[in-house]
């Protein structure tokens, strides 16, 4: 994500507190300057920029908290500053009513539809029954299109593109559709805001009643995201934004910002265009790992998403048992595998963000457990339940099944005794905090076994 950029800047900013002999007003508008320098770059009104700067400036000079130290408080009013700026609280959606209906409003090119299955893909990980309907009678493909996004994830969609009356799709299809926990509309877009889509919007309305409609745009607008805002905020009636290609465009510091003053908050943001790219939009947590904070509440959704809860605890007890083989090993791949990229784990963790591990020896990491995988299914069963028996032809013959040098199989070999060591570290199961503390002893520098890898 561009915005990746904005964050490390924002780091940066803040290691030069950490690392001051000193706090002084000469410090403070060293951060002030650096803070709107990563602002503007990321294309955030210059207005908004000075009037967020002068707040923190003056609560820097100003404010004395006796609980904490002159830095820690600097930082925490850069915090709350930030996610203020960027929507305070933010909204969780109340999934209460049945069917909950969402709706989608927006122009055509920012990615109505494929958000409308991104959506439906979020939901039906929470356990929700969900269906999609299409009252898009504008674009010839967008029906096919829906159509094939809920097939790929088990959703049914409703629609009919021979109707041309988007008010008798969704009529017609009424019935159906309240057998469902969410309902989600995909309407139609034009080039602009104009009386023709106002109206449409108005009538679709009417007969849906929903319970929310969110504006979808493309990050790639940045500050015009406002103007757009403000205009469907008060022409329809929205009740949030969805801010779409947060990966690939270096004015989503501007769409963010844009939309914290329309009245019409962010909800989600798109990070990707795989179907299980979408974030609900927390300023808290956002701006938590923006700052190298981490967000564990977001990594704790992903585990529960990617680890069956029961092998879970089959692995817990192996964990504190100091059992631990390479099939054991494979799972935890697979479930990191699945949670995402390991620069984006790595930012949810407290602390890592700051750690400024380059992204590439990341990305060079995640190759390598790809191979891993290649290698452990080139084992034997036997090898893969006592890895201690791998050594010398069994390298060589294991190496050649994978197509890898002898290195690689060294190099996987390695990081399960590395592994195994932590795991032994966790044996008979002292979780409290002298036990801890003597874990923590245990370990190397930073928390992890000297020469452990992620």
């Amino acid at each position: 994500m561009v915005l990746d950029k904005l964050g490390d800047s924002l780091k940066n900013t803040l290691s030069k507190i950490a690392k001051a002999v000193f706090v002084d007003e000469k410090l403070i508008n060293e951060l002030i300057k650096d803070i709107q320098r990563s602002l503007l770059q990321s294309d955030v009104n210059v207005k908004m920029v000075f009037e967020l700067t002068k707040r923190i400036k003056e609560r820097a000079l100003d404010e004395k908290i006796p609980s904490l130290s002159k830095k820690d408080h600097i930082v925490n009013i850069v915090y709350e500053e930030l996610t203020n700026f960027l929507g305070g609280e933010g909204h969780k959606i109340d999934l209460s009513k049945k069917p909950y209906k969402l709706m989608l409003v927006g122009l055509f090119g920012n990615g109505k539809t494929t958000t409308a299955g991104k959506l439906a893909k979020f939901f039906t990980k929470r356990g929700k029954k969900v269906a999609l309907i299409s009252t898009d009678t504008w674009r010839p493909a967008a029906f096919k299109q829906l159509e094939q996004l809920g097939k790929s994830i088990n959703v049914p969609v409703f629609g009919d593109p021979k109707q041309k009356d988007p008010t008798k799709i969704y009529k017609d299809n009424e019935k159906e559709l309240s057998k469902f926990d969410v309902v989600i509309i995909d309407t139609a877009g034009r080039d602009s805001l104009n009386d023709e889509l106002i109206d449409e919007i108005d009538n679709i309305n009417k007969i849906v009643k929903p319970d929310e409609s969110f504006l979808v745009v493309g990050a790639d607008i940045g500050q015009a995201t406002e103007k757009q805002a403000l205009m469907f905020h008060e022409k329809c009636d929205i009740t949030g934004v969805i801010i779409t290609k947060m990966e690939g465009s270096a004015k989503g510091g501007g769409a963010l910002a844009a939309c914290s003053v329309t009245g019409a908050s962010v909800r989600f943001i798109g990070i990707g265009e795989k179907i299980d790219d979408l974030e609900e939009f927390d300023p808290k947590r956002f701006v938590g790992k923006l700052l190298g904070m981490g967000d564990l509440e977001g990594l704790l959704e992903k585990a529960k998403e990617a680890i069956d809860e029961d092998k879970a605890k089959d692995l817990g007890k192996k964990f504190l048992k100091g059992e631990f083989n390479l099939i054991d090993m494979y799972e935890q791949m697979e479930s990191v595998k699945k949670m995402g990229s390991l620069s984006k784990i790595m930012n949810m963790i407290p602390g890592m963000g700051n750690m400024k591990i380059p992204k590439e020896a990341l990305d060079v990491q995640q190759e390598k457990m790809e191979v891993w995988k290649f290698i452990m299914d080139s084992c034997t069963k036997k090898e893969l339940e006592d890895p201690e028996i791998i050594s010398g032809t069994r390298i060589e013959r294991i190496a050649n099944g994978a197509g890898v040098p002898d290195s690689e199989v060294r190099s996987l070999m390695k990081q399960y005794k590395q592994s195994k060591k932590m795991m032994k570290m966790f044996k008979g199961g002292d979780m409290s905090e002298k036990g801890m503390e003597k874990m923590m002893k245990r370990m190397g520098k930073g928390g992890m076994p000297k020469g452990f890898k992620f």
